[in-house]
């Protein structure tokens, strides 16, 4: 039993991580980084460490999403008013 979760844990962890790197539009590319970050955490925890898991779900799915929407978001706007401007 314990097994089959572990497989099903692994296969949804190539699935994200191909789904991650297979999108090219940033924003969303951030998203299935934080969903990728979850199943990491899940990865972890049935894998018996628990305490990695914690900060996989803080930092994987939280911390990094979120920078790299802040960072888009300001590269955006630096794009826009180089255009206004000239």
């Amino acid at each position: 039993m314990a097994d089959a979760v572990i497989v099903v844990a692994l296969l949804l962890v190539a699935v994200s991580a191909t789904a991650a790197v297979a999108t090219r539009e940033p924003a969303r590319q951030a998203l299935v980084l934080s969903v990728l970050g979850i199943v990491l955490a899940v990865l972890f925890t049935v894998l018996q460490a628990p305490d990695v898991g914690l900060s996989q779900l803080a930092v994987g799915s939280a911390l990094t999403p979120l920078l790299i929407m802040l960072s888009v978001r300001k590269v955006r706007r630096r794009g826009r008013t180089k255009d206004g401007a000239e």
